[in-house]
């Protein structure tokens, strides 16, 4: 394939994205928050998590199906939840729902993404999940849900790592305002990245239909929040009691990193978590998600997902070494999108399922979960 020689790797993406993107759209995916130093730790983590190579162990059929919550993937990784997602690129979120639904991965759509649960539905199949920044409302929430079960999304993702808005200072330096608005820097910024201006004139303004819909957007928020965080609240104990018992289906927790809490997730009945640092972007004191994935796994049974930093089948494998039993993925879809556009995702699933395969060849294994034997214990 072409894309092979051209985009052998995610760098040669995100090389590609950035040249596409407007400079706002672009620290927008890109940046973290403070001097990111979170941001780097991700990735140092990663590359300090050694497996130990295997010879002489014959042939074997790599198989990378995955079982996750009762339900079984083609692949041991999915796309998780960006806001904004059709900001970086136009039609963003359906266009990687229905690569979801064609390669058998899930598919998150954020509170804040730029089409509602309704316009998902008919994409999504049986691999939608949502992300749910928790509203202060109790009808509002109470609906959220509805509209979110109705439109056929099984899986519930509760975000709790965004108590407040985090700064972002890139971002907030790029020029760009919420609600967004298009003031003379921003419009120079697009008149230089004509592929994008393109797109973003067919799919029209990007805005956040579906907390829109519970109030009008108000102008002079601080350029890191949005309309979401007039609806939001910082959520606690008895708030996911009460999405538990409200939600009939997977409730998952993201963005855990502390340990100690272990037992009352368990006491609720929630049905995974998600251990994450948001990739650097809301805490930039945070330790690595992979390091706390340790410490999790040393906790409790429950199913663990990680992200933050992830870029290659060798991370997600290492991943899966650590005991992760699902990897997720959000911006390195988008880097893809904007590189490639409608043919970006399938590319981008292309480089993991090579990666994965040619990385467990070297380390002897059949399929993912079959990795830990090859850790190297004293690697972190």
């Amino acid at each position: 394939m072409t894309y092979d020689v051209h985009y052998p790797s995610l760098y040669e993406l995100k090389t590609k994205a950035q040249a596409r993107l407007p400079k706002f759209v672009w620290e927008y995916l890109n940046s973290g928050t403070g001097q990111e130093h979170t941001t780097r730790l991700n990735r140092t983590a990663l590359d300090q998590i050694k497996l130990m190579p295997s010879v002489l162990h014959g042939e074997h059929t790599v198989d990378l199906k995955t079982v996750f919550l009762g339900k079984q993937y083609d692949l041991p990784f999915g796309i998780a939840p960006i806001g904004m997602s059709g900001l970086i690129w136009a039609n963003a979120e359906q266009t990687l729902a229905r690569h979801a639904v064609s390669t058998n991965i899930p598919y998150t759509l954020s509170t804040v993404a730029c089409q509602d649960p309704e316009s998902l539905g008919p994409h999504i199949g049986q691999n939608g999940w949502f992300q749910l920044y928790p509203p202060r409302d109790p009808q509002i929430r109470t609906d959220m849900l509805n509209r979110v079960r109705n439109a056929g999304f099984h899986t519930l993702v509760l975000t709790v790592d965004l108590p407040v808005a985090s700064r972002r200072e890139r971002q907030t330096k790029s020029g760009i305002t919420q609600p967004p608005v298009l003031t003379p820097r921003l419009m120079a910024q697009i008149l230089c990245k004509p592929s994008w201006a393109l797109s973003m004139a067919r799919q029209g303004r990007p805005t956040m239909p579906f907390v829109a819909s519970y109030g009008n957007a108000q102008k002079g928020l601080p350029p890191t929040e949005h309309i979401g965080y007039l609806l939001r609240t910082s959520p606690d104990w008895d708030y996911v009691k009460w999405l538990r018992e409200h939600w009939q289906g997977p409730l998952i927790i993201k963005g855990v990193l502390d340990a100690e809490p272990i037992e009352q997730f368990e006491k609720i009945g929630v049905d995974a978590l998600w251990v994450s640092n948001h990739a650097g972007r809301q805490f930039d004191a945070a330790p690595s998600s992979i390091d706390q994935l340790i410490a999790y796994r040393s906790a409790t049974d429950l199913p663990l997902i990680v992200d933050s930093g992830f870029e290659t089948g060798l991370d997600i494998l290492r991943a899966y070494a650590l005991g992760a039993n699902f990897v997720m993925m959000g911006a390195p879809w988008h880097y893809a999108l904007a590189a490639l556009g409608d043919k970006g995702p399938a590319h981008f699933a292309r480089i993991l399922e090579l990666d994965l395969k040619a990385n467990l060849g070297q380390i002897g294994r059949a399929n993912v979960h079959d990795t830990k034997s090859r850790l190297i214990s004293n690697a972190k």
